[in-house]
């Protein structure tokens, strides 16, 4: 075993070895003749691009230049190299215990829901879709603005205000004598956001839930559209603080907490797994119990978080005027509109395996919720890279911004390269947890390649994404997704109907082949926020 990890680990140093040196990014700190040091400039005047907090680029290409330097730094040490990594996998692993535990309750409550029958399954499958759909359109782009807001908020504040590794423990309790809580317009502006966008998707997904299964397919003489229906109207109960816990979560992170937000979504799961046998079997209420336990779990988990958010900072501002909306809904327009793209052709590619049948349908959410959630656990990775990177970045810090940025792909992409071959080994055992049905069981056997050999594919692009929105290219990575997105539903409007359900996975894995190779591209250029990858970052200027 552990020769294997050394092979993966070797191979994703050469990966990204490669990477590095396709574009010059070792062997920038050259010397003249006389001894002087190159050095890497980023003009910051009013003639080259600018690129503000919103990442929207203004005018022309950045400038970067190298000009003669008598002092040269040394360049970073291994402890300070051995610190930075530490504190990347300190965030992390709390963040995949916490990317883990909504997935794997959704896992669980599908299990139970796949011994009810395939049409329970079905419907269940499409009303979580829809409710996905809505709850996470405003949702996953104020998760991600808060983070970097917030990141920035306190490292530009950094004198003023207690780091929260630093005053607090693991539970959430300040220690004694540590009383003062400071006031953040990010967090205020956050809260407030998501709670007003809460009451709107629940609005939503109640009066308009027939127009919405009627899009995803699923007609008025669907046996499946009765139970969709009513599961749809009770998880819209949720959706509020749903809302409200996903912004806590950014919060958390850009204030480098991962382990309150792992502890609260804890409790909350725990109470879900214990409700959803007890209503659904033993007071008979079906598929409408799991709903109702899954919405009392989203209100706990958003309660504790306040409580322990309002330990540590003043949730209300002291004036409204302080509130930053016109930054929030700057960035957060570009990802809302990234957003649309994703839901788009996920939607899409639920809409076309609906069609297929109630079997495929079941077999297809079968498949779908384990590739999402195995894939998710990348995605702690990337969260915590972007509120790293967010942070030095805004002191300035290229040296450890590059570290972090180096070091986050090659373990993401030894993370996608193991998540598949332990995949591969165990899918085919593991898709019996979710029914009996040999039919549907037959279905699902054939996404075993699309579930496994994607994994490393989908790795990168999580990563990719949270080094995005690190450093606040938020209109790239909402560009760049509507291309993508387009690209792949053209794909998933035709495929299916040749290839059946196969097709629906040949679509999505070229979605997020799409995702990565955009990625790779935006790090690739030298013009743009990464700039500073392309030259020696230990002598890495900005100048006005």
């Amino acid at each position: 075993m552990i020769s294997l990890l050394y092979f993966f680990q070797t191979l994703s140093d050469i990966f990204l070895s490669c990477f590095l040196l396709s574009r010059g990014s070792f062997g920038n700190n050259l010397s003249t003749s006389q001894g002087r040091s190159k050095v890497c400039v980023h003009s910051t005047s009013p003639d080259p691009t600018v690129w503000d907090y919103t990442g929207e680029l203004n005018e022309t290409d950045p400038i970067i230049k190298y000009v003669e330097s008598d002092s040269i730094e040394a360049p970073t040490s291994s402890s300070h190299s051995e610190d930075v990594r530490r504190e990347l996998v300190m965030l992390t692993l709390p963040a995949i215990a916490g990317q883990a535990i909504d997935p794997l309750t959704q896992l669980m409550e599908t299990a139970y829901i796949g011994r009810l029958g395939s049409v329970e399954l079905a419907s269940a499958g499409v009303s979580i879709s829809v409710f996905n759909i809505i709850s996470k359109l405003f949702n996953i782009p104020l998760l991600s603005v808060a983070t970097s807001f917030v990141a920035e908020d306190i490292a530009k504040n950094a004198t003023k205000v207690y780091m929260s590794e630093e005053v607090e423990g693991t539970d959430g309790r300040l220690p004694t004598g540590v009383a003062e809580r400071h006031q953040f317009s990010s967090v205020s502006t956050a809260l407030f956001l998501a709670v007003g966008i809460g009451i709107i998707e629940a609005l939503a997904l109640a009066l308009g839930s027939e127009l919405l299964l009627g899009l995803m397919g699923i007609s008025s003489t669907s046996p499946m559209r009765v139970p969709a229906k009513r599961f749809l109207a009770l998880r819209a109960l949720g959706a509020p603080a749903f809302v409200v816990s996903l912004a806590l979560q950014g919060i958390f992170r850009g204030f480098k907490d991962t382990k309150t937000p792992v502890f609260c979504l804890g409790i909350g799961n725990f109470v879900a797994i214990f409700l959803f046998p007890l209503l659904m079997y033993f007071f008979g209420l079906g598929v409408s119990g799991a709903a109702i336990s899954t919405v009392i779990s989203q209100y706990i988990v958003a309660f504790s978080m306040i409580w322990y958010l309002n330990k540590r900072v003043m949730i209300l501002p002291p004036r409204f005027e302080e509130l930053q909306f016109g930054g929030y809904l700057k960035s957060g327009g570009f990802l809302i509109g990234r957003t649309l793209s994703v839901l788009f052709t996920m939607t899409l590619a639920t809409s076309m395996a609906a069609r297929q049948g109630a079997v495929a349908m079941a077999a297809h959410q079968i498949c779908l919720q384990v590739w999402l959630t195995v894939s998710l656990l990348t995605d702690a990775l990337a969260a915590s890279a972007q509120a790293l990177i967010a942070s030095y970045l805004s002191k300035g810090d290229y040296v450890v911004a590059t570290e972090i940025t180096h070091y986050v792909l090659k373990i993401g992409l030894l993370a996608g390269v193991f998540l598949a071959a332990a995949l591969g080994v165990s899918f085919g055992s593991l898709s019996t947890l979710f029914t009996k049905d040999a039919e549907v069981l037959g279905v699902v056997s054939t996404g075993l390649l699309f579930v496994s050999a994607s994994q490393p594919i989908n790795a990168l692009a999580f990563i990719f994404d949270g080094l995005h929105y690190g450093v606040s290219d938020f209109a790239y990575a909402a560009r760049s997704m509507m291309l993508v997105g387009a690209i792949s539903s053209g794909f998933l409007l035709f495929a299916p109907r040749l290839l059946g359900l196969p097709g629906v996975w040949l679509g999505l894995t070229l979605f997020m082949g799409l995702r990565t190779m955009a990625g790779c591209i935006r790090l690739l250029s030298k013009k743009g926020p990464w700039w500073f990858l392309h030259c020696d970052t230990n002598e890495a200027k900005v100048i006005s």
